[in-house]
């Protein structure tokens, strides 16, 4: 796994929390950061407010198929790409029944 260096201002409390857990679990500060950043976005991808975030962010056009993929499901990032194509040509997707006669 590659990695990058960044600066971020943490609260002096979490930090101290932090060391306090890497003495204790005998890891480095960085890694005890880095799982709880995993923990949390995984937490956070799991939830329907969230997928529907990066649904509608994908409609807008603010994020690309790429990104819609790593948060959704590949059924469910076709169905959202598929919408996204009819509403641009100007259709309104549809639930795919029939229209009525």
């Amino acid at each position: 796994m590659s990695k990058m260096k960044v600066s971020v201002r943490i609260p002096k409390d979490l930090i101290q929390r932090a060391n306090i857990a890497a003495k204790v679990t005998q890891k480095s500060r960085g890694e005890i950061v880095t799982e709880a950043l995993r923990d949390h976005l995984a937490e956070l991808e799991d939830e329907e407010a969230f997928k529907k975030d990066v649904f509608d962010r994908y409609l807008d056009g603010q994020i690309s198929l790429g990104t819609l993929n790593r948060f959704l499901d590949s059924g469910d990032a076709e169905s959202v790409r598929i919408s996204k194509t009819l509403l641009d040509q100007g259709q309104e997707p549809g639930d795919g029944s029939k229209p009525e006669e």
